[in-house]
């Protein structure tokens, strides 16, 4: 065992193996990886193998349609069988709003390339004829669907990955890993000491062990999982091909062949959370004890639905654990707070997901940066809120939700309410319905007396609609309130600031009482942040984005940290609230509230002005498109602020309004949103944030050589807004756009604007496509609406309100 390496992978499964490999790949052969007992100990060699691309987020869609093409290659390198089967897969619907998202999942898959196909019932009896067909009103196909040998699969990276220079040593547990000044790691082992320039925790079940040596703490949890393998089954060893994979969430199973028989697992209501105090380090090739107990419900189910398994008697119970992470997804990326420490755990799809985030985290490490946005596995979405008491009932929840239908508007209950503003219990009071976000309770909308207090999942407009309506009139017509918890807030003072700001931002860093809008932007030239810069003072700013976002762009703050000395930098999102004030009656209302002048306040000023007993950050601008003010308060004094606001507010008809009603509002200008219209898949030209870079500036911020390439070459496709005849389902997010019977472009997200009263949706086209009034059609749930091509906004189309 060598004592000092570059890379330092801890963990001998699929995952491990994976980085491993894809480091070597792209040319950093001083890395090693450990393993306390054999390769694919722990999940990895009891896993039944199977992959499939079906997967809500698309990035992730593709990094699993990457692994799958992967096995392949291995193979061809390495010599070793990873034991295929590409038999594809049918994932079954009994139910119309299951049917719905097959249905947007296949169009999500159009644009993406992906060769899914919806099935009737009597195509599904073709593909799959041990399916009991009642009650069954369609399918999703995947051809790619398969399974493996976890095993020699797993042997396969680890040879890949000797090939190209790797030292993988077997029987040599981690005692401890301890940062040094410099960055660099010491990994203790029970055989000495490795000094290693990074260490990435993909130590699967042991992962939170692991990640506690460091100091950190990852939101992830075993479930015990069961499944059963049969005897041999006439049906299916003598109908002459290998029977596909079915997926039948009715029943919370996956089926597929195994050797003359079925192999069915479950993903149980009853399920039970494993090792809840920590994983023991012993565990390692066991098994649980078998427990029919638990999914008793769930065979009777499988027994209806494939006739077949009543007279097939069990070879072997499979009954092991699993880590899981809060939403499913992996936990990938570098540890916020740490310099140097990788995440690569949480993967409960390895045979799926493995490859793909190999490929992902040996990029990251490599290049600095991803080639696609991975934000829906980053382990920065997860902030540190998250505590063993919230991730627990969250990985239950997901586990089992693990077959069930995913609606756009859900809100999952478990471990809910957990983080509140000051305003919960007077907004509960008044009728708000609540979303999450961050793990922070944000109104979505709010209720009428009389009307339910939740919004029901839907794919379709939901009875969100009137109360949104309302809350939309409101603004427009006269004044609306909204809290201002929901957006990341960052604090950075000192004699440097403006030049560190001058090298992080891509936009103009405003003057003192100015605020300007600014993309954040990565060395390749993507968009990484979207922020509004507000000067206090020559040497005091405060940067607002998005509230999700917060460990990610603190992550990138402290990775890019000031050259000198003389800057502080404090995330202030939970110590920094208020409200926002929209609508034409946002100036009388402010005005009538404040011991300053502020009618003279113009776009894009920002003030201190005391309202009632505090002393406020004021500044003009507004998410709404409207007139409108942010006002900032500290979170002590929030309450304060509100009774004044509240009252002085009565005379002007001033009205509470929720996010529902915020996101249909910024459609009327056609306004973008983090994770959907701005991303780390999207590049200023593209999407129009180009405007807001101060190309003429002079200093070299991150970014600028990739930014100026693009505007130089043009960039290929332009984000386009559309009005569309939608029915009575609205542009959620992946739809494809179809222009002259071919999928040419495709949706970022969209909605109902109801001051329009029209179908909205923004997304993407090739730049030589893009016209005023191009007639396009866009698929919603599996049918074809037209839409118009818009450029001018359907409110305040010259800025009067907004700017004036």
């Amino acid at each position: 065992m060598k004592p000092t390496t570059q890379v330092c992978v801890i963990g001998g499964g699929v995952v491990g193996c994976s980085v491993l490999y894809h480091l070597t790949r792209l040319g950093w052969s001083d890395v090693m990886l450990l393993e306390r007992s054999e390769l694919t100990s722990g999940s990895t060699w009891h896993a039944a193998g199977g992959f499939h691309t079906l997967n809500g987020d698309t990035n992730m869609a593709a990094l699993q349609g990457y692994t799958i093409r992967l096995y392949r290659e291995l193979e061809d390198l390495t010599g070793l069988s990873c034991g295929l089967h590409h038999v594809g897969g049918v994932t079954l619907a009994d139910t119309p709003e299951r049917l719905d998202m097959l249905k947007a999942e296949r169009a999500k898959h159009r644009y993406m390339g992906l060769e899914t196909e919806i099935l009737s019932p009597s195509e599904i009896a073709k593909v799959a004829p041990i399916t009991n067909l009642d009650g069954i009103l369609g399918g999703l196909y995947d051809p790619l669907d398969g399974h493996l040998d976890p095993s020699g699969t797993t042997h396969a990276y680890a040879r890949a990955a000797r090939m190209g220079g790797a030292e993988i040593v077997l029987h040599t547990r981690v005692l401890e890993t301890n940062p040094r000044p410099d960055g660099t790691w010491d990994v203790v082992t029970d055989k000495g000491t490795i000094h290693a320039e990074h260490v990435v925790n993909a130590a699967g079940l042991w992962a939170r062990e692991v990640a506690a040596m460091a100091g950190c703490y990852l939101p992830l949890h075993p479930m015990e999982h069961q499944y059963i393998v049969t005897d041999d089954i006439p049906e299916i060893y003598e109908r002459g091909a290998e029977h596909p994979h079915v997926m039948d969430p009715a029943g919370e199973s996956y089926l597929r062949q195994e050797g003359r028989g079925l192999c069915i697992g479950f993903y149980e209501q009853t399920c039970r959370p494993w090792a809840v105090g920590g994983t023991p380090w012993e565990f390692g090739h066991e098994l649980l004890p078998d427990d029919f107990d638990k999914i008793e419900n769930s065979i009777a189910f499988a027994y209806r639905r494939f006739p077949v398994l009543e007279t097939a008697g069990v070879k072997s119970v499979i009954h092991g654990p699993f880590t899981f992470a809060p939403d499913g997804n992996p936990l990938v990326g570098p540890v916020p707070g740490l310099r140097n420490y990788w995440s690569a755990c949480g993967v409960m799809a390895g045979f799926s997901q493995g490859g793909g985030v190999g490929l992902t985290l040996a990029q990251w490490m490599v290049e600095g940066e991803p080639e696609r946005d991975v934000f829906a596995m980053d382990v920065a979405r997860f902030g540190r809120f998250t505590t063993p008491g919230y991730t627990l009932p969250k990985v239950i929840e997901n586990y089992q939700k693990r077959f069930s239908v995913s609606y756009p508007n859900e809100e999952l209950p478990a471990a809910r309410p957990f983080r509140t503003t000051p305003m919960y219990d007077l907004f509960d009071g008044i009728g708000a319905v609540w979303g999450q976000q961050y793990g922070l309770e944000v109104p979505n909308y709010f209720a009428a007396p009389g009307e339910p207090r939740y919004e029901t999942p839907s794919f379709r407009r939901s009875n969100a609609w009137e109360a949104t309506a309302r809350e939309v009139a409101a603004v427009r017509a006269g004044v609306g309130i909204n809290e201002l918890q929901n957006f990341g807030k960052y604090d950075v003072q000192g004699p440097g600031a403006r030049d560190w700001l001058d090298r992080i931002m891509a936009g103009r860093i405003p003057a003192p009482g100015r605020l300007s809008l600014s993309p954040m932007l990565s060395p390749r030239g993507r968009i990484v942040g979207d922020f509004t810069v507000s000067c206090l003072s020559e040497t005091h700013f405060q940067l607002t984005a998005s509230y999700g976002a917060q460990d990610f762009h603190m992550r990138w703050f402290t990775s890019h940290p000031p050259s000198g000395d003389g800057v502080t930098l404090d995330n202030v999102s939970d110590r920094r609230t208020g409200f926002q004030l929209a609508g034409p009656r946002a100036r009388d209302l402010l005005q009538a509230v404040s011991r300053e002048d502020v009618a003279g306040m113009r776009f894009l000023d920002v003030r201190q002005v005391t309202i009632g007993l505090s002393t406020a950050i004021v500044q003009r601008v507004s998410y709404t498109g409207d007139l409108g003010y942010e006002i900032y308060v500290d979170a002590m004094e929030q309450r304060a602020l509100w009774q004044r606001l509240w009252e002085g507010g009565q005379a002007h008809g001033l009205r509470p309004f929720g996010m529902r009603a915020m996101m249909s509002l910024r459609l009327d200008k056609f306004f973008g949103a983090w994770m959907r219209e701005f991303s780390p898949d999207y590049t200023p030209g593209e999407t129009g944030l180009d405007r807001f870079i101060a190309w003429k500036k002079n200093a070299d911020f991150i970014g600028r050589a990739a930014a100026e390439a693009e505007r130089a070459k043009g960039a290929e496709r332009q984000l386009c807004a559309f009005v569309v005849e939608a029915l009575d389902a609205d542009v959620v997010a992946y739809e494809p756009i179809w222009l002259e019977g071919a999928v040419v472009g495709f949706c970022t997200s969209g909605g109902y604007s109801h001051h329009a009263g029209v179908s909205v949706a923004l997304g993407f086209l090739p730049r030589d496509r893009v016209a005023e009034g191009l007639t396009v059609e866009i698929e919603i749930l599996g049918e074809m609406r037209p839409a118009r091509l818009v450029t001018t906004p359907l409110f305040d189309a010259d800025g009067a309100r907004m700017r004036g």
